[in-house]
């Protein structure tokens, strides 16, 4: 719903008007009685005292007038309710309505729009994107819904009634977009559709959106435990890290044909013995904030499956856990009493600038055994400064160059990460080799240790 600004002044005037007429009025109502029944008998001062009141009511409804302009309803730029309003309406639709659904309408190339064409520009095309959507449903004879500007390029509006109702608008209005230009401007837009048949609550809801999006963007399969209800998934996986119910499967690593160690991939099991896979379990992990928590459950999982196996193992263990002084603490009790050799592999978008505290850490671990990868080399530029600054063991090239085609295009950024890494005592790692082309030009340029479906399959660690 788009507001115009005359509107939203009237909304804030009616609103402070309807707080502070009663008020003043049981004043009035008050002064007049007593002026009535008690007019003998009343002192001078009573009329002073009277006045004063009136004065001081007239000044505290002017008072709400003026702060209700200060209370934002609409989005200055779209003119669409703001984030806050339209969270705190929806809280109460949903609770109201027995169904009901929200829509996500993304505007994904506005960054490039911004960096190109300007803020300004940008921000016109916000407001030309909400006029267009709204114009769009009501040819559609859908009218007066709630629409708000939640970030970015980002609008949701919320319309009563199941999914199944508007989906194929949705659809329509997406490819619609496709021809969608403001001036001379091109402008991309997504869309995805939930109600309250997934979650009658707004967090979850919103979240579901935006995965939706994400998800449409890179793949076209349907996940099955998108299904699922996001109360009982967060259910399942904190019991599943309190009983440690994981799954841990492993894949050979080879240098010159030979195995030298494991990767350790994990999966959650479900009471029902449903099989909860990374991709769901280690958004809600995040979201939780149990990622220390997590890794320990692995760490204490593959050390106790591995106790009497001479065997090397690489796990995949978030910087922010090694740096949590809990999970370190409790990581060294596991590795003095249990003698498997490890390695952790670590990645991280942002780049943490404390590296001598960092490198204090890796060094204590490495005291008791434990060697360290920095995965997606070459991609992310955080792996380029951790191997310059950090005393690790072995770098592994992003997924990105495990294709032939791809590396040989990029094969002088993979040499030259290769020979950095041989330079500093750094050995080398590629994963996902799936074709003998791509392992034979991975051994070409030099690559020291090779992993995927063309060397070995993944196998369950039992114990």
């Amino acid at each position: 719903m788009l507001l115009p600004e005359t509107k939203e002044r009237e909304y804030r005037f009616r609103l402070a008007l309807r707080i502070g007429l009663p008020i003043f009025a049981l004043i009035i109502a008050f002064i007049s009685h007593t002026l009535i029944t008690n007019y003998q008998n009343l002192h001078s001062s009573f009329f002073i005292e009277a006045t004063l009141i009136i004065l001081v009511s007239i000044y505290f409804i002017f008072y709400l007038i003026y702060n209700g302009f200060s209370v934002k309803i609409t989005d200055d730029v779209t003119k669409t309710f703001t984030r806050e309003y339209l969270y705190e309406y929806l809280q109460k639709e949903i609770k109201d309505k027995k169904e009901y659904t929200l829509i996500l309408i993304s505007i994904d190339n506005l960054n490039d729009i911004n960096k190109l064409y300007g803020i300004k520009n940008g921000d016109k095309i916000l407001r030309e994107v909400a006029l267009w959507i709204a114009e769009y449903l009501k040819k559609e004879g859908i009218d007066n819904f709630p629409m708000g500007h939640i970030k970015g390029g980002d609008f949701i509006l919320a319309l009563e009634g199941p999914k199944a109702k508007y989906s194929t608008i949705l659809e329509l209005m997406c490819l619609k977009s496709s021809e969608l230009k403001i001036g001379d401007i091109e402008v991309k837009i997504s869309g995805a559709i939930t109600d309250t048949s997934y979650s009658r609550e707004l967090d979850y809801l919103i979240e579901n959106l935006f995965e939706l999006v994400e998800k449409r963007k890179n793949s076209k399969q349907k996940d099955s435990d998108d299904e699922m209800n996001p109360n009982e998934l967060e259910s399942i996986i904190i019991n599943a890290l309190h009983n440690r119910d994981l799954i841990v499967m492993s894949q050979d690593i080879f240098e010159n044909e030979e195995v030298v160690f494991h990767e350790c991939f994990v999966k959650l099991k479900a009471n029902n013995t449903k099989v909860i896979y990374p991709k769901t379990y280690l958004k809600v992990i995040n979201k939780l904030g149990l990622g220390s928590e997590f890794d320990l459950a692995v760490l204490e999982t593959v050390l106790q499956k591995c106790k009497d196996e001479d065997r090397f193992f690489a796990l995949n263990i978030l910087p922010t856990s090694l740096r949590n002084e809990k999970f370190l603490s409790r990581a060294k009790e596991l590795l003095r009493e249990h003698k498997t050799k490890l390695m952790f592999v670590l990645y991280e978008a942002e780049y943490y600038s404390y590296t001598s505290r960092y490198n204090s850490i890796i060094n204590s671990l490495k005291d008791l055994g434990v060697s360290f990868a920095i995965d997606r080399v070459a991609s992310i530029h955080t792996s380029f400064l951790y191997l310059r600054e950090l005393d690790i063991d072995v770098i592994r090239f992003d997924t990105y160059y495990s294709n032939a085609e791809k590396l040989e295009k990029n094969r002088s950024i993979i040499e030259g990460f290769n020979l950095m890494a041989h330079e500093k005592g750094v050995k080398s790692w590629i994963k996902n080799i799936e074709d003998e082309k791509t392992y034979e030009l991975c051994k070409e340029i030099g690559i020291d240790y090779m992993q995927g479906k063309q060397l070995a399959l993944l196998q369950e660690i039992k114990n």
